[in-house]
């Protein structure tokens, strides 16, 4: 996955165009970056990926919300921070939007990047999410090499930008950095690897499942069969005529029916031979197997997924898989979000970062309101203080979300 290229350019042969899986695109080759993938458009093959499997994406949608949070929070006494966290780039992104990109990424790619800017003075800073499908790693270990189109690479139309901490001036004058999140996997030394790597196979089972399903529909749930024709022809032409006109108007989805042209008797015995077909149960099964393995893989949870509402809405069980989720996945996820950020903060605007936090709500409320603050924390594990007064509110006094988040 990160084999190291050489000087030339060839297209490879085509794949096989009946797997969405299987990418028959040019193949780019550098001497200038590292390869992410075999032929370098292993992100290209995961995003097509994530737009055909429906629970896959559904994860990673959910994954990227919940790391993302309600907003961003600060000391109330930080207004410059404040301030900040609302707007973070000349986009008007606020942070909560930014760090919703950048978990979708890394959630979709195992890989994001944030590129950092300010100048030379630090009168000023931006953040800026850089989509990780057009970003790949320059030999040198110091570089970022960003292109619109990996599949149709060329030099002189790259962007190279350095790797934080280092920065390096542009050509308008700016200092630039990017940060590179992965997630570690062991013989992947430049990419990471998407912790649903061992689902990749059930992911596409879920979705040629689905195209099975949407190819009985088009056929109108007929029968598979043979059907034979009794006619008279003169030449083999006039005889595959016959039998596509017959697919044509009787056949609904080609394929399913084949049809047998033979020479006429004097009475018609044309008829239609059935293949009766029992496994409709297994491929229900294997569906179903496959929606849960993807789930395993993706190291997520079922109700978190709304794979289980159907069978009714158990608020208990979802808010004690948030808890799961947010001790096991979120908080850590959110860390490893905000520890550079934080830096780059504090770094160029000199502002203290440590009561930089994102707000985390359950998807449905459990506790009572007439609990306290600091009840609360202490009931999900989180630091309390009995004698902090802001604690000694009930919930029921900030029920309405009056607390000062920066929210996207």
């Amino acid at each position: 996955m990160h084999k190291k290229n050489r000087i030339r350019t060839r297209t490879a042969a085509p794949a096989n165009r009946t797997d969405p899986y299987l990418l028959g695109a040019a193949r780019v080759e550098s001497d200038r970056f590292w390869r992410w993938g075999d032929d370098n458009l292993f992100p290209y093959a995961l995003a097509l990926m994530a737009r055909r499997s429906t629970t896959h994406r559904r994860i990673i949608n959910d994954k990227a919300d919940y790391i993302s949070g309600k907003g961003c929070v600060c000391d109330e006494n930080e207004p410059r921070l404040a301030a900040f966290l609302r707007c973070v780039n000349g986009a008007g992104e606020s942070l909560r939007q930014v760090l919703n990109k950048l978990a979708f990424d890394k959630a979709l790619f195992g890989n994001a990047f944030l590129e950092v800017v300010t100048d030379p003075s630090h009168t000023f800073l931006a953040l800026y999410h850089q989509d990780a499908s057009r970003c790949r790693l320059a030999r040198d270990g110091c570089h970022l090499l960003l292109h619109h189109d990996w599949r149709r690479f060329r030099p002189a139309e790259a962007r190279t930008l350095p790797l934080y901490p280092r920065y390096e001036p542009q050509a308008d004058g700016t200092l630039r950095a990017v940060i590179h999140y992965r997630d570690y996997e062991p013989m992947f030394e430049h990419y990471g690897v998407p912790s649903y790597i061992a689902g990749l196979n059930v992911s596409a089972i879920a979705y040629k499942t689905d195209c099975w399903n949407i190819s009985r529909l088009d056929n109108a749930f007929q029968l598979s069969g043979v059907m034979m024709l009794d006619s008279t022809v003169d030449n083999d032409t006039d005889a595959e005529r016959i039998v596509r006109l017959a697919e044509r108007k009787f056949a609904g989805n080609p394929g399913q029916v084949m049809f047998v042209l033979r020479d006429g008797a004097e009475n018609d015995h044309s008829r239609f031979i059935p293949i009766e077909s029992s496994n409709d149960g297994d491929w229900r099964a294997l569906h179903e197997q496959a929606v849960t393995d993807i789930v395993v893989a993706h190291s997520w949870f079922r109700t978190l997924s709304g794979l289980d509402y159907a069978a009714g809405f158990d608020s208990e069980r979802i808010l004690q898989e948030y808890e799961v989720a947010l001790n096991t996945v979120i908080l850590a996820e959110q860390a490893e979000l905000l520890e550079p950020v934080r830096a780059a903060i504090a770094a160029v605007l000199g502002l203290d970062c440590s009561s930089l936090a994102v707000v985390n709500r359950p998807p449905t409320r459990s506790k009572p309101i007439y609990m306290k603050v600091w009840e609360a924390r202490k009931a999900d594990g989180l630091a309390y203080d009995p004698d902090d007064p802001k604690q000694q509110q009930f919930l029921s006094e900030i029920t309405k979300y009056n607390i000062r988040s920066i929210d996207g």
